[in-house]
């Protein structure tokens, strides 16, 4: 079988909200805090002081399986361990209050937290880097705007290597830029090559894995997401596919493809057009799939009526735009790995007061252990804690970090 895959999206543009993708993930934020939903059988309530999840501890009812070398692990709707499973309560809230001249912050994209709890936050509107200690102090600004070296014009994602380097995607100047987690700039290695360059993360051998158009825009895009050596050279694809860029044509929440890396080096990614994870060897080979069956979430008339409204105002869809919305949602939203290798999966499902949604816990091998709220995607899970971005009750983003209490 080969290793890459290849997947074909039909009908009309990718584009979530015209005219560029970035605006399609806005469109979705706004959304997910606008929304109001049920999940059935489950009362959740999402509240400032602490996050409950699940129900009593049951044995798990999943099943793991060797198909032509490959270990399936199927796991039900249902997570292994449900009431109380784990608490979240909240410790760190950066952005309430104003402080200087750099608050509230305008547009967080990323966030990554080193070794010693220290935040670096990625704002797309401020040419720089934000650095607080993991008090919420304020230590230092990391780059400035412009088109020298280590100078950042567009920054859209950031992380913390193993080495203990902070990589921030510069896709405005495309240029990978390396700096030490004091400031000083390294490196840079352009992305000349690379064009729409997405989401790298670094594995324990400094190989990067990110996803890049290979073809000039058309009526379709095609995505490809590879594995590369650390001057970016290519190693291998993992997997391809196609966004359809037809003019007046718009595709609404096509699925979209997540990765990260282990502490072992191995790739885990997800295509969210079906609940599936796929976890590759150091050369590319799937050697576990994990499964996990869900009721899809439907898309309601208010999510359509906001995303309408959003894009067009009070004007409404022009006559010659076509809309293809799906009936459902897609499978997932965001994947996040802790420093244990378990996985964290944010979903689509919204909790009764409509104001979270349930992120599945996965462990190392792929077993569906529980699930949790929360109002912002899993950005980083280390150290026992989670951190978001979130909106307050005004509207500004802020930057949160909860305290994981594990019960198994």
């Amino acid at each position: 079988m080969d290793r890459v895959s290849i997947a074909v999206m039909g009908g009309g543009s990718c584009r979530g909200s015209p005219p560029t993708p970035s605006r399609a993930i806005l469109l979705i934020s706004m959304l997910k805090n606008r929304v109001f939903g049920s999940i059935l059988g489950v009362v959740l309530t999402i509240s400032i002081g602490f996050i409950c999840c699940g129900r009593p501890e049951v044995a798990w009812r999943g099943t793991i399986q060797e198909v032509d070398g490959v270990t399936v692990v199927k796991n039900p709707n249902e997570p292994m361990h449900e009431e109380d499973a784990c608490r979240l309560e909240e410790d760190l809230s950066i952005g309430q209050e104003e402080v200087g001249d750099e608050y509230p912050f305008s547009e967080v994209r990323d966030l990554a937290v080193d070794e010693e709890q220290n935040i670096y936050v990625l704002d797309f509107k401020e040419p720089f880097i934000r650095v607080f200690d993991k008090f919420g102090k304020r230590l230092l600004a990391i780059g400035k705007r412009g088109q020298g070296p280590g100078e950042i014009q567009g920054p859209t994602s950031l992380c913390v290597t193993s080495r203990g380097e902070l990589l921030v995607n510069d896709r405005g100047n495309r240029f990978l830029h390396i700096y030490t987690l004091a400031g000083e700039h390294k490196r840079s290695i352009s992305l000349a090559r690379w064009p729409m360059f997405s989401r790298p993360v670094v594995d324990d051998q400094d190989n990067i894995i990110a996803r890049c158009a290979v073809t000039s825009p058309g009526r379709a895009w095609i995505f490809v997401l590879k594995k590369f050596d650390p001057g970016l050279q290519e190693l291998f694809d993992i997997f391809a596919y196609l966004m359809d860029v037809t003019p007046n044509v718009y595709d609404i929440f096509p699925p979209d493809c997540f990765w990260k890396v282990r502490s072992d080096g191995r790739i885990v990614w997800g295509y969210a057009d079906k609940y599936e994870l796929r976890i590759l060897d150091g050369d590319g080979r799937v050697i576990r799939r994990i499964i996990r069956d869900y009721v899809p979430v439907g898309i309601t008339g208010e999510e359509k009526n906001a995303w309408v409204q959003f894009a067009f105002g009070d004007t409404g869809v022009p006559a010659s735009v076509k809309l293809n919305w799906p009936r459902y949602h897609n499978a997932f939203q965001f994947l996040s790995l802790d420093d244990k290798d378990r996985m964290f999966i944010q979903t689509y499902e919204k909790t009764t007061d409509g104001k979270g949604t349930f992120c599945d816990i996965f462990d190392p091998g792929g077993k569906f252990m529980a699930k949790i709220a929360l109002k912002g995607a899993p950005r980083v899970v280390k150290n026992n804690k989670i951190y978001t971005i979130e909106e307050d009750e005004q509207g500004y983003q802020v930057v949160k970090r909860y305290k994981i209490s594990w019960k198994f």
